[in-house]
């Protein structure tokens, strides 16, 4: 009852932004293009929607996904005026970013891949890519010729401006300063009080950081790899292995872990003095394993999903190991102080307690910046190898946490993920009230997101690019978690992997029918638990159950228990508790057709063989998976 709440209340949320923050084409209300004055911010305002089709995906609400399209269109109408779009792309910018501005377009995709107009999109996108006009990309060395790249083609350096004076501020002082190493320029303060410094500083980061390939690029597959399941065409395939083994090839070279920056030439550290460390958005500044793993266990995933026996998720191990082998137990003042009270609070922990602290980067001292485990990409890795060794390093690192297990932090940020400790105990069976916490706090955190948007009197002539990022009210998080046994996706450019998704067995639709909840209680290598329920006492209601958010896991058997006495007799006050029987079946076609009776609750347990099927955004369009010899039932 509860999940159903959530969904009710986020169906009435969405409406409320579309009529109090955007004009009727779709478009956010702003009007503060002068703001605008760097490459950043197309991202930005496609990340206000990057959840929108993955809720209409979970609930099946075709309104939501026709809102969606239209926000979609309208925000590029939009920034097509601003001059930041070229034939509907963006004109140039690095991958940590277009990551995250994609991700609306993918969930888009995914959520409605008979779309032709998407598909033409998907197409022409990732053509961008391929080697021919604009040259982003150099074949012959395999990498891009620039950070900056897209619909514009290579686009160096980092910055328009005629001066090249990177903006500092005192706010970035958490994240220290780019080239450690250089002369003349030891420490934030005197950075902040020379002009001159500011100057020879940004003049550095063109340089050395404004041409070549940088690890970040990795995030470009997810761009191939929607457009080859929209389209079906293995160039976009082909084209994303190839580029990602150039990296993987680079981190063999490097005792495994990967560089992150490649010169013109395609020389590892060509322009950081042979450093293999100091690209852009790599190890040294300003992230690091934020960006770094999440670019390369996005690649990792793409590329296993089409290969999964050419050891890509070893590559993306190697990354985060690389950062965990040298954590620590210490107490929370050891973290940056400018970031201190936001890792306590998000994570939960006692600020006095000591728990684990694993370093981010890492420059030419060695790893520094320690900061609570990166859980939420230990967790994607786990979601999708279901390797036993992830799992249990996952309960290790858990375990090795000063914060409370069960604890489910009030907090919302724009990628609305990090609740990823509370609800992997639940599945350890360690926080077993972890859906009711979950949906009530779900509740409470878009309750406040309501409440800031019906409150929220900006100018639209005064907004920054991220202001309705920070009022966005959809929620998905804790409805993947769920309904679908998965975490939220990767934020810097994933593509939404679950363990089971679902469409109504009667219309065909995606999404859970109306009036069917459902618990993912118990994930393993090749069993689900999953409950179904219809609250409804009125009608009937059919799902339809598929392995994977890309169809790419096989149902192949299916277990319940059925209640042979209900209700019961009349003259009994009390109903039928028991005795119950166990059914089983074999599952010939790949996915499960369940009819929940009123009021039903359909308890199963599913057999899966994994990766069974290639990867598609159709699952239900492909043929029935039968036996040497059978008919299809």
């Amino acid at each position: 009852m509860l999940e159903r709440k959530l969904i009710d209340e986020l169906d009435r949320a969405w409406r409320v932004f579309r009529d109090r923050c955007t004009e009727p084409d779709g478009r956010v209300r702003f009007d503060n293009a002068g703001y605008l004055s760097s490459r950043d911010a197309v991202d930005d305002f496609y990340e206000i929607f990057f959840n929108w089709p993955t809720l209409a995906l979970i609930t099946g609400s075709d309104d939501l996904l026709d809102a969606s399209k239209r926000h979609w269109t309208g925000t590029t109408r939009m920034l097509a005026e601003l001059g930041r779009l070229e034939d509907e792309y963006e004109v140039g910018y690095d991958w940590f970013h277009q990551g995250e501005g994609n991700l609306f377009f993918y969930g888009l995709c995914l959520a409605a891949p008979q779309d032709d107009d998407l598909v033409e999109r998907s197409r022409r996108f990732a053509d961008l890519y391929l080697g021919g006009p604009p040259s982003n990309y150099d074949s012959e060395r395999n990498m891009m010729r620039a950070i900056h790249t897209g619909a514009g083609g290579p686009r160096y350096g980092l910055r328009d401006e005629s001066v090249a004076r990177y903006p500092w501020t005192r706010s970035m002082d958490r994240y220290g300063l780019p080239f450690t190493w250089l002369p003349g320029i030891e420490s934030y303060d005197a950075l902040l009080a020379d002009d001159a410094l500011q100057r020879r500083l940004g003049e550095e980061m063109e340089r050395r950081m404004g041409r070549g390939d940088a690890v970040v690029s990795l995030a470009v597959t997810s761009l191939m790899m929607n457009a080859h399941l929209m389209t079906g065409d293995e160039k976009y395939r082909d084209w994303m292995l190839r580029y990602t083994d150039g990296w993987v090839g680079r981190a063999a070279g490097n005792g495994g872990v990967v560089p992150d920056n490649v010169g013109p030439s395609g020389a590892v550290g060509e322009l950081m003095d042979g450093r293999w460390y100091g690209g852009h958005y790599g190890w040294s500044f300003p992230h690091g394993i934020e960006s770094v793993g999440s670019a390369v266990l996005v690649a990792a995933i793409n590329c296993h999903l089409v290969a999964p026996d050419r050891g890509y998720l070893d590559f993306a191990r190697r990354q985060l190991d690389f950062c965990l082998d040298h954590a620590v137990v210490a107490t929370p003042d050891r973290i940056h102080p400018d970031m201190r009270e936001e890792f306590v609070r998000r994570h939960g922990l006692d600020p006095h307690a000591p728990t684990l602290l694993a370093p981010a980067r890492y420059t030419d001292g060695g790893h520094f910046d320690l900061q609570p485990p990166p859980l939420d990409l230990l967790t994607a890795l786990w979601n999708v190898s279901q390797d036993e060794r992830d799992r249990g390093r996952i309960r290790d690192l858990r375990r090795a946490s000063s914060a409370d297990p069960a604890a489910f932090g009030l907090f919302r940020n724009k990628g609305e993920d990090g609740h990823s400790a509370p609800w992997l105990a639940f599945l350890d069976g360690e926080n077993p009230r972890y859906p009711e916490v979950s949906l009530t706090g779900a509740l409470s955190i878009l309750a406040r997101r309501l409440e800031l948007i019906e409150s929220d009197a900006t100018d639209p002539r005064a907004m920054t690019e991220w202001h309705y990022q920070a009022l966005n009210p959809v929620l998905t998080e804790v409805l993947l978690q769920l309904t679908s046994g998965a975490p939220q996706v990767i934020y810097n450019g994933g593509l939404l992997q679950t363990q089971v998704r679902y469409h109504d067995a009667v219309t065909g639709s995606p999404g859970l029918p109306s009036d069917v909840a459902a618990l993912v209680s118990q994930v393993t290598t090749d069993e689900i638990e999953l409950s179904l329920v219809n609250t409804s006492l009125a009608e009937p209601r059919e799902v339809t159950v598929v392995g994977g958010a890309l169809g790419e896991h096989a149902i192949t058997a299916v277990a319940w228990t059925a209640l042979d006495s209900w209700p019961g007799s009349i003259a009994d006050q009390f109903g039928p508790t028991g005795p119950a029987q166990t059914r089983w079946a074999e599952v010939e076609t790949g996915a499960l057709d369940v009819r929940l009776a009123p009021g039903a609750e359909a308890r199963l347990t599913l057999t899966l063989d994994r990766n069974a099927f290639a990867p598609t955004y159709r699952p239900l369009a492909r043929p029935p998976r039968v036996a040497d010899g059978q008919e299809p039932s």
